[in-house]
């Protein structure tokens, strides 16, 4: 890797992996492609806006002849693809835009990659590498005693997010055997750390028992889910760009099933603990609410292939990184403070939540 791709990279998981490559890799120079949405953020990247090895570029996916022209500007040899749409409940409110980020967006990543390394010949192609983040929704949904889902799995994507993530997936596959466009794909499970866009299930639970308001939990809470730390995300990809073989896919987990209502009362434990709010016991605050449409019951991510090919296993226990993770938002109101203020946002959850 010389010149590095990371579209979506003011989002959550994107900048986290600016953080993680900017301390691992010391030559390598980062291109961040960003279209700065609602959950787009640049001051997850404040640390190193002046770095010498980075460099934000403003643009949307959707946009393919920008696209193809970043590429030949920065003689780009490697796209980490992060930029989507990514929330369930927001697809289920809006799917066209899924459809257009995460299917047609995708496809001009392709399209400007085959353009410039197989096309133009523009460099070896042992040199270049396309990667694809994904989800572990696109396998659809468990029932209990059922065994975890291998790469080898069968799609059966549920929601409009998971079947334009499976639509994606597809995409990238068919380039690299049609094409010879040499790929790598990752599928994992539900993220949860810093810079989290306060929406997700986490983010929201901490915030709301810190002031005190209900702690929606859809259903009876009992949807189980693999949880895994942002940090160990990183460090998963970077091992598949560096180590992985070309035109493999590996799950990437936490290796961990609990329920969602376990994940609110953990964090409603830990606020008990390490926070003097006046809310206390926080669980006091669980408020079930009507579930949403088609949701899935459990997801299990089988991890034995990266572990068996490249070593990889999660650095962060739940109970610790959950921890970490609270921490982190309680030092750090002012940056979920600049996003709370947003009208989109604001709009959103009443939108979300109210009707419930």
């Amino acid at each position: 890797m010389k010149n590095v791709l990371v579209t979506g990279g003011a989002g959550f998981i994107g900048s986290n992996f600016i953080h993680y490559l900017i301390q691992t890799e010391a030559n390598v120079n980062i291109i961040n492609l960003d279209a700065l949405t609602y959950a787009g953020n640049l001051s997850n990247l404040s640390s190193v806006e002046n770095h010498p090895r980075y460099r934000f570029v403003q643009g949307n996916i959707c946009d393919a002849d920008a696209m193809d022209n970043l590429l030949r500007e920065h003689e780009i040899d490697t796209i980490v693809h992060f930029a989507a749409e990514s929330h369930v409940d927001r697809s289920i409110l809006g799917p066209r835009q899924f459809v257009e980020t995460n299917v047609m967006g995708t496809f001009n990543m392709l399209e400007a990659a085959r353009n410039y390394w197989l096309r133009d010949k523009s460099m070896p192609l042992e040199h270049v590498r396309f990667h694809h983040v994904s989800t572990d929704e696109v396998f659809g949904s468990l029932k209990a005693g059922e065994p975890a889902w291998t790469e080898e799995t069968p799609y059966a994507p549920n929601s409009p997010y998971a079947a334009s993530k499976a639509a994606s997936d597809h995409l990238v596959r068919s380039y690299g055997h049609t094409y010879g466009l040499p790929y790598t794909i990752t599928n994992c499970s539900n993220n949860y750390g810093p810079y989290q866009f306060p929406e997700k299930l986490i983010p929201v639970i901490i915030l709301n028992a810190m002031e005190g308001k209900p702690l929606p939990v859809y259903g009876d809470g009992q949807q189980i889910r693999d949880w895994l730390h942002v940090q160990d995300h990183c460090e998963a990809i970077h091992l598949v760009l560096t180590k992985g073989k070309t035109g493999s896919t590996y799950n990437i987990g936490g290796v961990n099933q609990p329920a969602n209502l376990t994940i609110v009362e953990t964090i409603c434990d830990i606020l008990d603990e390490i926070s003097d709010t006046t809310h206390k016991p926080h669980k006091n605050l669980i408020q079930f609410v009507t579930d949403r449409p088609g949701h899935d019951r459990r997801y299990d991510m089988d991890t034995h292939k990266i572990h068996a090919e490249l070593g990889w296993q999660p650095r962060h226990t739940l109970t610790e990184g959950l921890l970490d993770t609270v921490k982190w938002y309680l030092d750090n109101l002012e940056w979920v403070n600049s996003i709370r203020k947003k009208q989109e946002y604001k709009g959103w959850l009443d939108t979300n939540y109210k009707a419930r």
